[in-house]
């Protein structure tokens, strides 16, 4: 299992145009064949900054992902409202403190 983190900045003018949009597809994403669930991530102080958090059973999955028709219709829509480019780290859990 992998763990896919992603920090969008957006330009402020159109953070709202992305979060409506994400609307649209966060379920979507969400059951894609082999993600485990994600999460959308806003900051306090620059709400123009979001980051996306994904589990993956494997970086073949998540480029399965990658590859298909609902990200080559999300990432062209939300690429034009970045105010710089996106950040993106696969990685794996070392430690988790959470509960269950």
């Amino acid at each position: 299992m992998i763990t896919r983190i992603v920090k969008l900045h957006f330009q402020e003018d159109r953070i709202q145009d992305f979060l409506d949009f994400f609307e649209t597809v966060k379920y979507k994403v969400a059951a894609f064949p082999n993600c485990h669930g994600m999460k959308l991530l806003q900051d306090i102080h620059q709400p123009n900054i979001v980051f996306t958090y994904s589990l993956w059973e494997s970086e073949d999955d998540l480029n399965i992902y990658r590859d298909s028709e609902l990200f080559s219709n999300v990432w062209p829509t939300i690429k034009p409202w970045f105010a710089t480019k996106a950040e993106a780290w696969s990685v794996n859990e070392y430690f988790n403190g959470f509960p269950d």
